[in-house]
């Protein structure tokens, strides 16, 4: 009877442990699976703060070029919608080094005997692929005059070929601009008629024109 007894106290001595043990994981897994969610809603909530942040800045990016964009439209014919997704897509957003520091937006090479210009790297798409090359820019005072020359390029040609991009002045709406781009020897990315459209219909930038 004696021998009973003590078998019954230890295999509840033991069990009691047991459940304590049990006790103790489940509140480990419930303040970890606490922990877990917070730093899950930490990392969330900074995320969203930072996708805001950029939100916000690439709105004040289109903001800042788009009243210039469309006074040219005026003069020269050209899209503003065409100008403002050229501008984010060449420029990064107005990031670039060649944007933000020399206020070239759009890439612009330097023309024969301009003093106000850089040599800098950039990706050409050749034979297929990006390479780099060094380019001379041109380089100019604000973004306003980056987009004014931008226009002029469009509306007048190049020195070689004043009708270069007669398709891009003569479109009626951004799908036959971007289109006209990509026609007339603008961009060597084959991407880049659609690149323009997706940004375009993102931002909605077709608002800006006439």
């Amino acid at each position: 009877m004696v021998k009973y007894k003590k078998g019954r106290k230890r295999r509840a001595k033991k069990a009691n442990m047991i459940l304590m043990l049990i006790l103790v994981g489940t509140a480990l897994v419930i303040i970890l699976g606490f922990h877990a969610l917070s730093e899950n809603s930490y990392n969330e909530n900074n995320l969203q703060s930072s996708q805001n942040e950029i939100a916000v800045e690439h709105r004040k990016f289109i903001n800042k070029l788009a009243p210039q964009a469309q006074r040219l439209q005026g003069q020269y014919n050209i899209l503003p919608s065409i100008t403002l997704a050229q501008a984010i897509l060449e420029s990064d957003w107005g990031t670039s080094k060649l944007a933000s520091k020399y206020y070239n937006l759009f890439g612009v090479k330097a023309q024969d005997g301009s003093t106000n210009s850089v040599y800098l790297n950039t990706q050409e798409f050749v034979n297929g692929r990006y390479v780099t090359v060094k380019a001379r820019f041109q380089v100019y005072q604000n973004w306003n005059e980056s987009l004014a020359d931008h226009a002029k390029l469009l509306a007048y040609g190049t020195k070689w070929n004043s009708q270069q991009y007669k398709d891009v002045v003569s479109a009626t709406n951004y799908l036959q601009a971007a289109d006209g781009l990509q026609q007339d020897g603008y961009a060597t990315d084959p991407t880049y008629t659609r690149k323009l459209i997706s940004l375009i219909r993102q931002y909605k930038l077709y608002q800006y024109d006439d």
